[in-house]
């Protein structure tokens, strides 16, 4: 029998039922302060109930609320270009692409669940960033994934990897999306804290986007999709806090997704908004119902009468607190009008799927919550939201220790290599630099069949009906971004650019998802103003404005806290697929150029770490004009048809990019490789000369009859172009520094990965 004391809430157990009395402590349990508790007093003018109190500590968690961002985050460049809808406004950004077409894409986290639950953390992260697509009323047709993981030695490093590529690889599979880009870096920063970030993309007709907005008294609010069950309650608030050693314990706060469910639900809820049966809609993501009910509301200024009782449940006896906190997967809350609520009810029926009238809207801009016939919420929905009345804080932040020191590493007292060959070998084997077909092959990259490629720096995929294409990739070099924040992230920015326009697309706006550690620490809220910073500068030179992310700080364990990681998702546009670029030689007898110029820049570099074990000096250092300078030379040489192929140079410097260039490509049936003369500068090193990570560089091949032309485009768009050597057969010839088969070179290449893999499970 239930009984009601205060107005608190109980929880059940198999036998009695617990009162909680609402006190600081209780708040603080929930990842409150004492000030943010106080502050709902004085919002409410009353003590609030258990419930009440579990919706406070989601909603105003750092996951949901961005209270230590938000106030650094208004100052990207969130509007413009060709912008639909502002960064923030709806659940994914939507940049136009002409023809009465639109892309919706969003890259979020799922960390702190993939360290401890691997396979549903990834999964889950999957598939809740696909709910964030199609709620636009947009039809996902890409996803992305940007990983960070330990040691590749360690077996919980080797078990992390598993779990996550698997729950990735299974969800996007059965979802019938396809994987079709990505990245992964190790690192011991990510030993206990792993950072699993998700991107969808989508894509939608102008008139049939849907909008997270309740509205219309008396319109009936639905919960669609599955039914709701224990699992994720307060995930919210466990993204909010440090992995430590009782984190394992969170395991109740890891979701469990059924990506077939999904699948329906994604039919169902196209369906429902195409016939115009949707007035708003809302992925149930973070904090459940709760968040989808309470941001709703705010957005429309307007309230809701909530019904728990109606909400299906997995499990019996649950609560009000539990039900409104659940994180159970695939559910939606949708708006719809009261004559539309039978059509509503067919659709979903047809879907096998729950459709169940929950509430109503309501004029009182107030969430009201009841359950057994007796009111357990009733809150101001817009004391609950980001920009309202949800707490923002001005962290302090100071430089680092470490960063003087770090930066001011003398690196050319070094030895340099003795033998090349061995050198290039060792970085090819290096797992932030070999193929990771061991991971790809887990994916499925061409379902649905419009993807064109996902071999070059970006993927393309296809716009069924046109001949134009999309081009997506993810990014960010976390190891710049320790050694110098701002560069680092103005240099993630500009890599991804470059990225999308070497495939032959003009980039056109990004997500971020940053990923940082405890924002009350000042010298991680340094390192992400910082980051910040560097992204506003990069984005507002290259023209691409930010369509929203997300924020996850918290990531640090007992060890220490991760690299800052701000991952950019950049989207570019391809206005015929017939320029599609590749990365691979082509022709014997082609001249190989470098765009850009080569410094030698040895700071940050993975040169320096798999050969000297050392992360220091600075990041590479980047002039943003110039680097717009070299992207609009080479999209023009891409689309004047004078280029054969394009290269970005990234990590591992100009010597590992030769040999990717080698690769993959066997349409004239034989093995094609390179003959470098480089200039000797007595300036340089050697090894600067070939590993050295020099940004706004890209190799490009051209043709005898069409060298005359190239050379004139470069020295119109004012940039340094050099012809370095010329494609051959077999051989990969540098200088008289390198001279080895590429067949070689792919065998140390091609199963970096798999091989570590390998020697691990043989070893246990």
């Amino acid at each position: 029998m239930l009984s009601y004391v205060n107005n608190n809430q109980f929880y059940y157990s198999t036998i009695t039922v617990k009162e909680i009395e609402v006190n600081i402590e209780v708040a603080i349990e929930h990842g409150l302060n004492e000030d943010e508790y106080n502050r709902i007093f004085e919002i409410l003018g009353r003590t609030p109930t258990y419930t009440e109190l579990g919706i406070f500590s989601v909603m105003w968690s750092e996951h949901c609320s961005y209270k230590n961002s938000i106030a650094e985050l208004k100052k990207l460049p969130r509007s413009g270009g060709a912008l639909l809808v502002s960064a923030g406004e709806e659940n994914a950004g939507l940049v136009d692409i002409g023809d009465g077409l639109a892309i919706a894409f969003k890259i979020e986290s799922h960390n702190h669940p993939s360290a401890v639950e691997p396979y549903q953390g990834a999964a889950t992260g999957v598939g809740g960033i696909m709910r964030d697509i199609f709620t636009m009323g947009a039809r996902p047709i890409a996803a992305l994934n940007s990983l960070r993981l330990g040691n590749i030695d360690r077996p919980r490093t080797q078990h992390h990897l598993k779990g996550i590529v698997k729950g990735i690889g299974d969800y996007g599979n059965s979802f019938g999306v396809p994987t079709v880009a990505g990245e992964i870096y190790f690192d011991d920063c990510y030993n206990e804290n792993p950072l699993v970030n998700a991107m969808a993309v989508g894509i939608v007709r102008h008139n049939d986007v849907a909008r997270s907005t309740a509205k219309g008294e008396g319109n009936s609010v639905f919960i669609v999709g599955s039914s709701t069950g224990r699992d994720g309650i307060r995930g919210a608030t466990f993204a909010s806090e440090e992995i430590s050693d009782n984190s394992e314990s969170k395991r109740p706060s890891v979701q469990v997704g059924d990506p077939f469910i999904e699948k329906q639900l994604l039919e169902a809820t196209l369906e429902a908004i195409r016939l115009g049966l949707v007035v708003g809609i809302q992925d149930m993501g973070a904090a459940g119902i709760t968040c989808s009910t309470s941001e709703m509301s705010a957005k429309g200024k307007c309230g809701m009468d909530i019904n728990l009782d109606e909400v299906p449940t997995r499990e019996k006896h649950m609560t009000s607190y539990e039900i409104m906190l659940s994180e159970s997967q695939e559910r939606m809350l949708i708006i719809a009008s009261p004559e539309n609520e039978v059509n509503i009810q067919n659709i979903f029926d047809k879907w096998d799927l729950k459709c169940k009238r929950i509430g109503t809207v309501t004029l009182s801009r107030n969430l009201r919550v009841y359950k057994d016939g007796k009111r357990e919420v009733d809150l101001p929905a817009d004391c609950l939201v980001l920009g309202g009345g949800a707490p923002v804080y001005y962290r302090d932040s100071k430089q680092p220790e470490y960063i003087s020191s770090i930066r001011n590493l003398d690196l050319q007292n070094l030895p340099e290599p003795l033998n090349y060959n061995e050198c290039l070998i060792r970085l090819l084997k290096s797992p932030n630099i070999g193929s990771r077909n061991w991971i790809y092959n887990q994916y499925d990259s061409m379902v649905r069949g419009n993807t064109i490629s996902t071999i070059g720096d970006a993927a393309v995929i296809r716009i069924e009906g046109s001949k134009k294409a999309i081009a997506v990739k993810t990014d960010c070099n976390s190891r710049y971004v320790y050694l110098n924040p701002y560069q680092g992230a103005q240099i993630a920015v500009a890599e991804c650019a470059r990225n999308v326009v070497c495939v032959g697309a003009k980039p056109l706006a990004i997500t971020n998802c940053l990923n940082f550690g405890n924002p009350y620490k000042a010298d991680i809220f340094w390192q992400f103003k910082e980051s910040i910073k560097g992204i506003i500068d990069a984005c507002t030179v290259l023209n691409t404005p930010v369509t929203g992310g997300n924020v996850s700080f918290y990531n640090e364990s007992p060890d220490g806290p991760i690299y800052p990681t701000p991952v950019i998702g950049m989207l570019g546009l391809m206005l015929s697929l017939d320029r599609a670029m590749t990365p691979h030689f082509k022709n014997i007898g082609d001249m190989i150029i470098q765009l850009g110029k080569t410094n030698g820049h040895l700071g940050g570099t993975e040169h320096l770490k798999v050969y000297h074990n050392i992360v220091g000096g600075d990041a590479p250092p980047i002039d943003l004009y110039y680097e717009k300078k070299i992207q609009d030379c080479c999209l023009s040489l891409i689309e004047l048809g004078l280029i054969n192929s394009a290269h970005d140079i990234s990590d591992g410097g100009l010597a590992v990019a030769i040999v990717e260039c080698c690769f993959n490509d066997n349409r004239i049936g034989k093995t094609l490789g390179a003959k470098l003369t480089l200039v000797k500068d007595t300036s340089l090193r050697q090894d600067g000369l070939m590993f050295g990570e020099d940004q706004s560089r890209i190799i490009i091949t051209v043709s005898q009859r069409n060298y005359e032309h190239v050379i004139q485009q470069c020295m119109n768009s004012d940039i340094e172009y050099t012809v370095i050597g010329e494609v051959i057969e077999d051989i990969l010839k540098i200088n008289d520094l390198i001279h080895i088969k590429v067949e070689e070179l792919e065998v140390a290449y091609q199963d970096s990965i798999k091989n570590k893999i390998e020697e691990q499970t043989v070893e246990q």
